[in-house]
Parts: C-alpha cells; structure tokens; sequence
C-alpha cells in the first residue's frame, strides 16, 4: 500500500472486506483485492491491490474475471505502478488513463 499514494491503510481493506465491498482473493503465493466501481454507463471490477509472485497473480485473472462478469461488471481494471503494464500485456491488459497526483497544500 506503499504505492497507493494514501488513500487506504490496512483497517481500511479490512473493513471494505467484512463490509463486503471489497473482495479479497487470496491464493497460495499471493492475493489481490478488487472492489466493484460503478459509473453512469458501465460497472467494472477495479483491481486496485495485488501482492505475491507475478505469475500467481497472473493465473488468478480467469478466475476473477469469470465472477466480475457474474456481477454484471463489463471489464477488469487495474491501478498499480508502470511495470504492471508490461508484466500483463500478453493477456490482454491495455492502457487506458495515466494517473497523476499532486498533493493541495
């Protein structure tokens, strides 16, 4: 959450998930949390906190995907730093945004 630039700690992803509006997926080398975001024209499953080994994480994707389209999400998104773009484009995963922040003094 070092990368997150502030916006949870870890009593934040805990509640989300008692709440359930976060989903944790937990796996034997690593897990992922994602939360369902729903705009004006569409519901996306939003990956925004992954940990573990890369290869762990790549394999949850099917899995993830399959139970966000259950929910009636039409994409998968993803926030994370810059390497995530080259470590997931052979399955599919395409910029889209690039998010910059600056802090309001």
């Amino acid at each position: 959450m070092k990368y997150s630039g502030g916006t949870h700690e870890t009593i934040d992803i805990f509640y989300g998930i008692m709440d359930r509006r976060m989903q944790l997926w937990p796996a034997p080398d690593g897990c992922l949390v994602t939360e369902i975001v729903s705009y004006p024209r569409k519901k996306v499953l939003h990956i925004f906190l992954a940990g573990g080994e890369l290869e762990q994480i790549k394999d949850m994707q099917e899995a993830v995907m399959e139970w966000g389209k259950q929910q009636g999400c039409s994409n998968l998104t993803l926030a994370g730093r810059k390497g995530w773009e080259r470590a997931l484009k052979n399955q599919g995963w395409k910029p889209i945004l690039t998010t910059l922040s600056v802090d309001i003094l």
